[in-house]
C-alpha cells in the first residue's frame, strides 16, 4: 500500500505533485523545478526526505513526503509530513488514517508535524481525530538568496 518511490516513478510523482499543487489543499502552486529537485533529493538519499507512494489494487492513489530533523522545542526527533495527497477517488476510505498510523509506527520517538489550509476541514478533522493539536502561531519563511547568472 505504501512504498518508497524509485527512479522509475518520476513521471508518476510529477503527475501526483501537479495534482496536489493545483488543488484547493494548497495556497499556491510551486515551480515544476522544485518538484523535480524534490524527487532528485529523495532518490539521492533518505537523509532529508522520504517520498512514499500510495497504491490501492495496483493503482496510484497518492503520495506523501516526509522530512526528518531534530526539534529542540520537543527535545526529540521530528518528522514533518510535508505533503500528503490522496486522489479524490481514494479519499474517505481510511487511507489517510492508515498512512499516519504507519508513520507513527515507523518513527515512534518522533514528534509529527504537518500544516493544513484552514479551508481543508476534512483533513483538519482527520488530524485532530488522530491526536494532532493545532499550534497557535504563524510560520514565516525566507527564501534562499538568488544570484543572477549573466
Amino acid at each position: 500500500m505504501f512504498r518508497n518511490a524509485e527512479e522509475k516513478d518520476f513521471a508518476l510523482y510529477m503527475e501526483l505533485a501537479q495534482e496536489f499543487y493545483h488543488s484547493p489543499a494548497v495556497m499556491h502552486p510551486i515551480p515544476t523545478q522544485y518538484m523535480e529537485n524534490t524527487f532528485r533529493e529523495a532518490m539521492r538519499s533518505d537523509e532529508y526526505i522520504i517520498l512514499r507512494l500510495f497504491e490501492v489494487d495496483g493503482e496510484a492513489a497518492g503520495y506523501a513526503i516526509l522530512s526528518r530533523s531534530f526539534s529542540p522545542e520537543s527535545g526529540s526527533p521530528i518528522c514533518w509530513i510535508e505533503e500528503l495527497y490522496i486522489r479524490e477517488a481514494y479519499r474517505g476510505h481510511g487511507l489517510g488514517t492508515k498512512f499516519l498510523t504507519y508513520v507513527r509506527e515507523e518513527f515512534p520517538s518522533a514528534r509529527l508535524r504537518l500544516e493544513v489550509e484552514p479551508e481543508n476541514t476534512g483533513a483538519a478533522a482527520l488530524y485532530r481525530r488522530l491526536g494532532f493539536t493545532p499550534l497557535a502561531y504563524v510560520s514565516y519563511v525566507a527564501e534562499p538568496y538568488k544570484t543572477e547568472v549573466k
